[in-house]
């Protein structure tokens, strides 16, 4: 039996969850979904990638749960659960003095949201809690200068939200977030076809189409794909072929959500952490930031270097790593002014 639980990093996404432990580097890395049974919402049968497997695909007595939507708590019992299963994952229960916890959140979220992340991570079996923005985190994961006197613009592209933040010397100068990423991109795709061809899909499939055919500039070969759904008339299996050129239609709005969110930053940035940003460029990470043409988009549109981060899916857990490896240090300087608690 050990006596303390090494330190843990919580990236907990709408989409995906990651757990990094002091140390040992990313430990878990699972889609946030649960499957639980219908008739006793505690009795849990499948969490993570298992769970998705049974997406769409569940009996009547098996209830699948999302308990992130948009960045923010919607379950809290369920949220509860799933980070008890991943923290029993990442570092086992037989502790005497449970773990500290650092967890990222989105900038959109209130100071309730805020508050409902702190309580359900300490319930979840947390000594204590420390809170850390998501693009701060990112921009630390992705290898940035974010102590230096020098303006550094990331946007976090993830599941449920996009961050947007200006950050110089160890803080957030100025950030906006809107509650559009990869899900909302997944929707526009079933709405498209739904409305095109009349065909309903669901979410495995939009998002298999997103990954094979999702762009947010035209493709000069037009790729093809077949999608299987429901006939949304005759309720019957339908199967049709859909093009590259039709789901950059489809994505078009959310990209052009993100590129609008990005301008109205940049105009509110100071005119010399503005000069950094044309210098520097914008770094992008999360999930969604790999929608293929999205980095030459932003950068066509605003004429300034674009820069995709080498892992954009991991760099809020390492960037909450960095934080846990250096803590002591970074206390010892002051510069732990970014993490929050209640």
């Amino acid at each position: 039996m050990g006596i303390i639980a090494h330190d843990l990093g919580i990236d907990l996404g709408t989409s995906n969850t990651q757990v990094y432990e002091k140390k040992k580097g990313i430990v878990v890395s699972e889609p946030t979904i649960m499957v639980l049974d219908a008739d006793n919402t505690r009795r849990v049968k499948a969490v993570g990638g298992d769970a998705k497997i049974m997406l769409g695909r569940t009996t009547e007595g098996v209830m699948p749960v999302r308990p992130m939507n948009e960045g923010v708590i919607t379950e809290f019992d369920m949220t509860k659960l799933l980070l008890e299963f991943f923290i029993h994952r990442a570092i086992g229960s037989s502790y005497l003095i449970r773990p500290r916890i650092f967890v990222s959140y989105p900038c959109s979220i209130s100071a309730i949201e805020r508050r409902a992340l702190w309580e359900v991570t300490m319930a979840a079996g947390a000594r204590q809690v420390l809170l850390a923005e998501k693009p701060f985190v990112a921009a630390l994961g992705c290898g940035l200068p974010v102590y230096d006197p020098t303006g550094c613009m990331v946007v976090d592209i993830g599941g449920g939200t996009t961050d947007v933040a200006v950050i110089s010397l160890g803080g957030i100068v100025i950030s906006s977030s809107i509650r559009v990423g990869g899900v909302k991109m997944d929707e526009a795709i079933i709405n498209f076809i739904k409305r095109e061809f009349n065909i309903q899909i669901g979410d495995r499939t939009a998002e298999e189409v997103k990954l094979d055919l999702g762009a947010a500039l035209p493709l000069k070969d037009v790729r093809r794909a077949r999608i299987r759904g429901r006939d949304v008339v005759t309720t019957l299996p339908q199967t049709s072929e859909i093009t590259s050129e039709q789901i950059y239609h489809a994505l078009h709005e959310p990209c052009l959500a993100i590129l609008d969110v990005i301008k109205r930053v940049l105009e509110r940035t100071p005119p010399e952490l503005a000069a950094d940003v044309m210098h520097n460029g914008i770094y992008l990470t999360g999930g969604g930031s790999l929608l293929y043409g999205l980095d030459q988009m932003i950068a066509t549109e605003l004429g300034i270097p674009v820069l995709l981060a080498k892992e954009p899916m991991q760099c809020a857990a390492d960037g909450l790593g960095n934080v846990i490896e250096n803590y002591d240090l970074l206390e010892s300087l002051g510069r732990t002014s970014f993490l929050k608690t209640i």
